[in-house]
């Protein structure tokens, strides 16, 4: 089984684009799981991030408690690198980031938006 591991600013991309990502994702064979410390970064981004994300941190909660995913800990406070470690351990985790650093990083396949509204496994 393959796992989709989303990053925050994935999310909040997604929700800023209106891409229904749980069901792109699903369609594309994969469950998801979104470790707890992305769920820690959305909600500080709701309440005391910047203005222009705060309400899309604060809509992809709402998103994220009518959706069923897996819950993961990365063990470490980082969630950059923790994500990093994570896909490099296991080809399995397929991280979903528009982070260049994180992409750079990781060997194996990453999820990408492409175009406006696309999903993509690169």
């Amino acid at each position: 089984m393959k796992y989709a591991v989303l990053d925050t600013n994935f999310i909040i991309s997604c929700v800023n684009k209106k891409i229904n990502f749980f069901n792109d994702l699903e369609s594309m064979g994969l469950k998801t799981i979104i470790p707890i410390e992305v769920m820690g970064e959305l909600e500080h981004i709701s309440v005391s991030g910047q203005k222009k994300f705060q309400n899309a941190a604060k809509i992809a909660l709402l998103i994220l408690k009518k959706n069923s995913f897996k819950e993961i800990s990365l063990g470490m406070k980082n969630v950059d690198l923790g994500l990093i470690e994570l896909a490099n351990k296991d080809e399995d985790y397929i991280v979903a980031t528009l982070d260049q650093d994180i992409k750079n990083k990781i060997r194996n396949n990453k999820i990408i938006i492409k175009g406006s509204k696309k999903l993509e496994i690169i």
